[in-house]
């Protein structure tokens, strides 16, 4: 798939951030080149990214998640490594995977874990 600043859904049941495709093979995508970008093109600063993930540990607070006190852990976690004056890239980037992995179904929660895993990959 082509990447653009839209929903790209082809195939089976799926869904990523607020695109949901519905049927056989579904897959779902979304597309949007300001994801791990503030305004003036610059990457996200490791401040950003704390802010981020301290939304993310709101909204895993308010979600029925059923493995949310883990991934409100890790999340914690990720937050103090980021802000940290050497963060170690390697941990913060396993943090990231794990939380994007661990949010399937959750829409709110996956946009924003794919959006943190992406900033961490522009640190």
């Amino acid at each position: 798939m082509q990447k653009n600043n839209g929903i790209i859904a082809s195939g089976g049941s799926n869904v990523v951030g607020s695109a949901v495709a519905s049927g056989r093979n579904a897959s779902a995508e979304v597309g949007d080149s300001q994801l791990n970008q503030t305004s003036g093109g610059q990457p996200h600063s490791p401040q950003e990214i704390g802010d981020l993930l301290s939304r993310l540990i709101e909204e895993l607070g308010r979600s029925d998640h059923p493995d949310r006190a883990d991934l409100i852990e890790a999340a914690e976690d990720a937050r103090e490594e980021v802000v940290s004056p050497a963060p170690r890239m390697g941990k913060l980037r396993t943090y990231a995977k794990w939380l994007v992995a661990a949010v399937p179904g959750f829409t709110a929660l996956t946009g924003l874990a794919k959006t943190i895993e992406e900033a961490v990959h522009g640190l």
